[in-house]
């Protein structure tokens, strides 16, 4: 594969080493104002990897809803969330953590290996792990989990928007853009605002 798609080498290298289930795990929603935070840990079947996968970022909505479904019957997946309360009481690093170890733990069979998308990984994992820089871009098992991820938080934030109307939630999934920041201003804050965010803090 060429250098801007993702490939099986981490993995590879992981059952090198004596890895027998090796997981990729990847989190969407840190930078919402609003929302949960959303956490994926895939195993891939190296013999049944959909083809085209990517970082969740570079894809089209209707080409991550294909692979979303593909992943559906040939992967093992595992999703976790962080409330907004929770990211309120412990800070969007500690839920993201939070959600990723949820993630994990839904998984079907319990990894021994996990590949973590960032420079850091979170505490008290149930298994040995490795943590990649720019992993949505670069491991396979990072970018589906990444697609999970993303498709799956959309959806939350979709439905949530039709119980907020207003805040353009099913197009912006909570970001701060300047139709959500002018609803902000219009419409006001919704329980599912996030108070520690400094852009709500200001407001409040």
């Amino acid at each position: 594969m060429s250098g801007s798609c993702p490939d099986y080498d981490q993995e590879r290298l992981a059952a090198l080493q004596g890895a027998r289930r090796i997981v990729g795990v990847d989190e969407v929603g840190r930078g919402p104002l609003c929302g949960p935070v959303t956490a994926a840990a895939v195993w891939l079947d190296p013999d049944t990897i959909p083809p085209g996968l990517g970082d969740s970022k570079r894809l089209s909505a209707a080409r991550r809803a294909v692979l979303f479904a593909q992943l559906q019957g040939m992967a093992d997946i595992g999703i976790g969330h962080a409330s907004v309360a929770e990211i309120d009481a412990l800070n969007i690093l500690q839920a993201s953590y939070l959600a990723m170890r949820r993630a994990i733990a839904a998984l079907a069979l319990p990894p021994d290996f996990a590949l973590i998308d960032g420079n850091r990984l979170p505490p008290d994992l149930p298994c040995a792990a490795r943590a990649v820089v720019k992993g949505d871009a670069r491991v396979l098992s990072i970018a589906a989990a990444s697609i999970i991820a993303k498709v799956t938080r959309d959806a939350i934030m979709a439905d949530l928007a039709r119980r907020y109307p207003g805040y353009g939630w099913e197009q912006n999934a909570g970001y701060p853009t300047k139709r959500h920041i002018n609803a902000i201003a219009d419409l006001g804050l919704t329980p599912e605002h996030r108070r520690s965010f400094k852009p709500i803090r200001n407001i409040l």
